[in-house]
């Protein structure tokens, strides 16, 4: 995996992006950046998870471990974006399946 603990698009695989997926506050923070903007970037505190400080690091950890999310560093604060090219390029209709959630 590259510096940011990210897989690369090839590296994604199919069973820990579904695990990541299948926990509700995961697949909330995902479904959020998917109702925004393509690369917008949102601190993991303004997600609103109603979890300690540790489980949300735990949360990002995974959703970043399994490639759905690159976390860049902005000073004091690390910035949650969607990969959604790489998803949608690896794993063809999981978007619009996760679109589907949102009512689009």
């Amino acid at each position: 995996m590259p510096d940011g603990g990210e897989p690369t698009q090839a590296e994604m695989e199919l069973g820990a992006v579904l695990a990541a997926l299948a926990d509700q506050h995961r697949r909330r923070v995902i479904l959020t950046l998917l109702g925004e903007p393509d690369g917008t970037e949102r601190t993991c505190s303004s997600f609103g998870l109603p979890v300690s400080k540790a489980t949300l690091t735990h949360h990002f950890r995974t959703l970043r471990a399994a490639g759905l999310i690159r976390q860049v560093n902005r000073g004091n604060s690390n910035m949650a974006q969607l990969r959604r090219a790489d998803i949608a390029a690896r794993f063809p209709g999981l978007i619009e399946l996760l679109a589907a959630e949102l009512g689009r």
